[in-house]
């Protein structure tokens, strides 16, 4: 295991070496020494696709890695995670006679687990591949983990870790931090995906939850045909949620669908706390009915009651556009830090909000302002929970999805109905009331605390044990000119004083040199006046200013 890892880190090391030695010029220009290199967001597309074919070239385990790195827009500028997007399992199915190994290996011989069973992979992706086969039962898909996926993905995982201090060494703190936690995210994420047994308790669990959804379809697993390496499940035909020709022949309402697939996904996420994390195109289909089907449970995770409950806190301040509220989410979540500047946090958001929206304001995306904070995110150092980057990749990859089948399809407005519809979201009248019941609480609360406490501050000042800390921000410097022109003025005050004593005794010369001093003096104390250094407030380009601008127009 250890040669093969060697090896693997020699192959890996010499794949990555054209991208590490532009990254490390772009420090220095020279490596050692020099200023930092510009890079034009063309030049980031651009290594971005070169990064997109390495980490194909590499295989599975970096194909994987290359997913989870599209969620994490804290490691990786946005022209990379763009690209990452795209990437999907581009890996040729192994040899029938290999996975027949393997699959006899768990199950015993094919021809007496199954009645028929077909050779032909119907789905081939880096860590399994699906095939069509049938049981006494009916028809089923068939998962086989990849012949010899275990041993390489065993050995890249080492490479990874060999390489991690190295990449630490060439990144700020803030960035270290983010990739530690990828790192170990990352072993994890990948040896779930291997283990079918995982799955297989997830997609019962999901299905589950929508039992009572006739929506809603999700494969039954067959747990006698199931082990750890090994998954088979009802085979469920459909067709793929983007193929709008196919959809449109069959008369199917795609705004509707659109709606079922992102109310699904509030359902778990913001109710269930499970939730099923791979929705790409190609893990959705639809039926006959327009009921709508998912596939591969492999990606999957859990959120927990807290970060629900600030993700729907998001959902509502987007939807009244309250940009404090949204930064208070953003931070109470972690996404944030909370020592970002708010107000260029609130500029972005705002800007974001006013180019994402049309005339009415329920009518922007969701996933363009989260790509506005993603993009801001990646300039603020900040700590991205795991689950909570696969939430926020799972947001803008269904509204995509729903984009796609609907032009018009309004995120805010669905995601709103749900949540009043489950209770989350109270009437405009009911919560008007309840935001004046609790002001008059805390005002209430305020009356009754606010004089004791003044009572305390007076009988420490009679007392003479009061003390006040004062934190004076001088960001123009004012102090420093008054002080200055004190000094200029006590010492123009004593050269004229002793000028006039030196001439009284007669003391001609030294009278010279000092009214020549009480010349300079004066000179400098005249032109600290004549400098115009008041406060000069720099404009801000803000919404209020825009529309001050709109009405002098």
């Amino acid at each position: 295991m250890n040669i093969r890892a060697y090896w693997r880190f020699v192959v890996v090391t010499w794949q990555f070496l054209p991208l590490a030695v532009a990254y490390v010029r772009d420090r220095n220009r020279f490596f050692l020494f020099g200023r930092r290199r510009s890079v034009s967001p063309e030049t980031q597309r651009e290594r971005a696709r070169t990064l997109l074919d390495t980490l194909l070239t590499l295989g599975p385990t970096f194909i994987k890695l290359g997913q989870l790195l599209s969620t994490r827009p804290d490691v990786l500028p946005p022209e990379y995670i763009e690209e990452l997007e795209e990437l999907q399992d581009r890996v040729p199915p192994a040899d029938w006679e290999r996975a027949r190994v393997v699959l006899e290996e768990e199950l015993g011989p094919v021809d007496s687990r199954f009645a028929e069973f077909d050779t032909e992979a119907i789905s081939g992706a880096s860590l399994g591949q699906v095939y069509h086969a049938r049981t006494e039962d009916g028809e089923v898909a068939v998962k086989v983990r990849r012949p010899g996926v275990e041993d390489l993905v065993e050995a890249d995982l080492r490479v990874v870790k060999w390489a991690l201090p190295i990449l630490l060494y060439f990144v700020d703190e803030s960035r270290a931090f983010s990739l530690e936690t990828l790192a170990d995210e990352f072993d994890r994420t990948i040896r779930q995906e291997m283990d079918y047994e995982r799955e297989a308790r997830m997609l019962a669990e999901i299905r589950a939850n929508f039992a009572g959804d006739p929506d809603i379809c999700m494969p039954e697993v067959d747990e006698s045909r199931s082990t750890d390496r090994v998954l088979t499940m009802e085979y469920v035909p459909g067709t793929k949620i983007t193929d709008l020709e196919e959809l449109d022949d069959r008369h199917l309402d795609r705004t509707e669908l659109a709606r079922t697939l992102q109310e699904a996904y509030l359902q778990m996420i913001i109710e269930d706390g499970v939730f099923h994390a791979d929705p790409h195109p190609g893990n959705l289909a639809v039926q006959d009915d327009g009921t709508l089907v998912f596939y591969d449970f492999g990606m999957s995770g859990y959120v927990d009651p807290f970060i629900q409950e600030k993700i729907v806190d998001f959902y509502v301040a987007v939807a009244n556009q309250d940009i404090q509220a949204i930064l208070d989410a953003l931070i109470e979540m972690g996404t944030l830090s909370p020592d970002a500047d708010r107000k260029v946090m609130a500029d972005v958001l705002e800007l974001a909000i006013a180019d994402a929206r049309g005339e009415d304001i329920e009518q922007y995306r969701v996933q363009q302002i989260v790509q506005q904070v993603e993009d801001t995110i990646y300039d603020f150092p900040f700590r991205l929970p795991a689950n909570l980057a696969l939430v926020l990749r799972v947001a803008t990859v269904v509204e995509g999805v729903c984009v796609t089948l609907d032009e018009d399809f309004d995120f805010i407005d669905v995601a709103t109905d749900y949540l009043r519809r489950q209770g989350f979201l109270a009437d405009t009248a009911r919560e008007y009331v309840e935001d004046r019941v609790d002001e008059v609480q805390e005002a209430t609360k305020s009356a009754v605390r606010t004089p004791p406490k003044i009572e305390e501050v007076l009988d420490l000042a009679i007392h003479e044990d009061l003390q006040v800390e004062v934190d004076f921000r001088d960001s123009q410097n004012l102090l420093g000119r008054v002080t200055r022109r004190l000094i200029y003025g006590m010492v123009l005050a004593s050269a004229v004083f002793s000028s006039a004593v030196l001439f009284a005794f007669e003391q001609l010369v030294a009278a010279a040199v000092t009214v020549a001093l009480a010349v300079l003096v004066a000179a400098l104390l005249y032109f600290s006046f004549r400098r115009r250094r008041g406060i000069r407030a720099q404009p801000q380009f803000t919404r209020q200013s825009m529309r001050q601008r709109d009405r002098e127009q």
